[in-house]
């Protein structure tokens, strides 16, 4: 199976894009309560997009695991839908720069081949730095503003951004193979994660998903409409409080995750402005694609 047999994509039709850079979630083992993916479709939601490519789900799928939707459509005619994994392309005339999105789901099988597909688009586009977003399950309170912290493999950025370098070892989603595969092709990647209360990851967290937001939009440039997330997080923090209250084990259990989180953000880490300024720099010391052809 080659890439032309399962990425869809016409790149002559695709016009100039400005300062681009790949952004990506996908749905499975590293989005927790899915608030990765509830990010990047919030950062899209009414703005127009245009799908610039999209990755067959038939070769990559178990649809005994990933099940197909059946619906009607507005001609009230029967449809299925399949799991997708469309890239898409934000611009941002008020921002930075444009993006380049993938926001879909984790694929089961032939994972080399869909790492390569997401490859070549960032290379097809000229995107200079891929940022993978995920959150994972934490011993954090839902009671605090959740930390996001990045990593990164690239020398360059790990000092410019004060990042941390992989030092995890075992076993890996998608992203760990699609971060490895950018780092042998040389592209600069980068993998801001959030956590998720280990005790919510059934229920939704915006919280998180605002967290992801805010450094997303500082650190990339461009506007999330995070703070529109006030209510809904308002909403949800009342709901996972009264599941708390009533329960002595789970309230103590909860006071104590407090104290822990507390004593360790008095660590310095890097703010989203910090990382946002230093982000800037590096993307304008890259070379130009176009001038290098």
């Amino acid at each position: 199976m080659n890439i032309e047999d399962v990425l869809e994509a016409d790149w002559d039709a695709v016009p100039n894009l400005r300062d681009p850079v790949l952004v990506i979630a996908l749905r499975g083992w590293f989005d927790a309560a899915g608030a990765a993916t509830a990010a990047l479709e919030w950062c899209l939601d009414d703005r127009a997009v245009t799908v610039v490519a999209s990755i067959d789900p038939d070769p990559f799928f178990d649809f005994t695991h990933e099940r197909p939707e059946v619906y009607f459509d507005e001609d009230d005619e029967r449809k299925i839908r399949w799991p997708e994994n469309d890239i898409v392309i934000a611009r941002f005339p008020e921002g930075s720069r444009d993006l380049v999105v993938l926001s879909g789901v984790e694929p089961h099988t032939n994972w080399n081949i869909f790492s390569e597909c997401v490859f070549q688009t960032a290379k097809n586009l000229n995107c200079t730095v891929a940022v993978t977003v995920g959150a994972i399950a934490e011993a954090i309170p839902h009671s605090r503003t959740p930390s996001v912290f990045g990593s990164t493999t690239n020398a360059t950025l790990a000092r410019r951004l004060k990042l941390s370098r992989p030092t995890y070892q075992g076993v890996t989603g998608i992203v760990g193979v699609m971060q490895e595969r950018f780092e042998r092709e040389q592209l600069a990647a980068v993998s801001l994660r959030v956590g998720v209360p280990h005790y919510l990851t059934n229920a939704q967290h915006p919280k998180s998903s605002a967290a992801l937001l805010r450094h997303l939009e500082i650190v990339l440039g461009v506007p999330t409409r995070h703070a529109e997330l006030y209510e809904e997080i308002q909403r949800w923090e009342e709901l996972h409080d009264a599941a708390v209250e009533g329960d002595a084990q789970v309230s103590e259990h909860l006071a104590q995750l407090e104290a822990d989180y507390d004593a360790r953000t008095q660590i310095e880490i890097p703010t989203a402005d910090d990382l946002g300024a230093e982000f800037e720099k590096f993307l304008r010391e890259q070379p130009d694609e176009d001038t290098e052809k």
